[in-house]
């Protein structure tokens, strides 16, 4: 017995994916190739297009900039080995690569929730104290944010990792999912994972909630000074300006709660799997196409890139 579960613990894992229908593979991988590929051109378009246009040197998109690139690289941490493993016949993944994979996967998407947090200050700053946004939203106010945000996303990634890697795995190794995610993971475990699990629903709750409370705070304030705004046309141009925002903080959130805030006894694989696709393909794909949907700035930025013409800041 013990040989068998040594042998075990030194085996792959197998990622099963999105399914195991060979007709159905080839299909999502050409999807999922499109998805991926605007996703890589969009966010990086977004980045080359702020560090380009004078105009675009304003802490909202200095903050822009960072989730832009943060969201260009967590679709790529998951998304080419989802296709590799469409393609081909051998879907395994060795112990070290996985937990490699869910390092930065933790990462990253702890990144982007403290940077949308970032984001919602930077609007409540910039809509209940105006006169003052120039020194409150400096530009070392701006580094300490985005770089308080990388430091407590890796800080976290590396304490659960830490614990995931002690784990024991001594019987199936097929992991339902087409990554290596903590929950499926976890169910393979025979090790006595509560000591993981009440980590994940205390410190790792806590780096996820708190960003979103924060938001919310910020644009409980921004309502407010909305509501008092003497003229409708006031209102509307206020709202205007943290719409973006918000669909994007609507669609992370709320994909992330419907996979994470929930025991792993009632974890089910194929609602995690689509609900994973949201937030690690599609939200990151559409990010570049809501912030720059009728913001006139970055079009003109993103107009310049391929025309070849800066834009200095007097031009917007």
């Amino acid at each position: 017995m013990d040989a068998a579960n040594e042998s075990s613990e030194g085996a792959p894992f197998i990622l099963l994916g999105l399914t195991t229908s060979p007709g159905q593979q080839q299909p999502l991988f050409v999807l999922f190739l499109a998805l991926y590929v605007a996703g890589i051109l969009g966010n990086g378009l977004i980045v080359a297009a702020i560090q380009a246009s004078p105009a675009l040197h304003a802490p909202m998109y200095f903050l822009l900039a960072h989730l832009s690139f943060a969201d260009l690289c967590f679709t790529s941490v998951t998304v080419p080995k989802m296709l590799a493993n469409l393609l081909a016949h051998d879907s395994s993944i060795s112990l070290a690569g996985c937990l490699t994979q869910m390092y930065f996967f933790f990462a990253l998407g702890v990144t982007d929730s403290c940077l949308l947090a970032a984001m919602a200050y930077d609007r409540y700053v910039a809509i209940r104290h105006p006169l003052h946004y120039a020194t409150r939203m400096s530009r070392a106010m701006c580094t300490a944010l985005v770089g308080t945000a990388w430091l407590v996303s890796h800080l976290h990634s590396l304490l659960h990792i830490l614990f995931m890697a002690r784990l024991s795995f001594c019987a199936s190794h097929q992991v339902p999912h087409f990554f290596c995610d903590h929950q499926p993971i976890l169910r393979l475990s025979c090790s006595d994972i509560r000591h993981i699990q009440l980590l994940i629903f205390t410190e790792g709750a806590a780096v996820v909630v708190t960003p979103f409370l924060l938001i919310l705070a910020s644009y409980g304030a921004i309502a407010a000074a909305v509501l008092r705004l003497p003229s409708a046309s006031g209102r509307l141009r206020a709202v205007s300006t943290c719409g973006s925002h918000l669909a994007v903080v609507g669609l992370f959130y709320g994909t992330v709660i419907a996979v994470y805030f929930q025991p792993t006894s009632r974890y089910e694989a194929e609602r995690g799997r689509v609900a994973t696709v949201m937030y690690t393909v599609v939200t990151p794909m559409l990010n570049p196409v809501i912030y720059s949907f009728r913001n006139r700035d970055m079009q003109g930025a993103l107009r310049s890139l391929f025309t070849g013409r800066r834009i200095s800041s007097s031009d917007s």
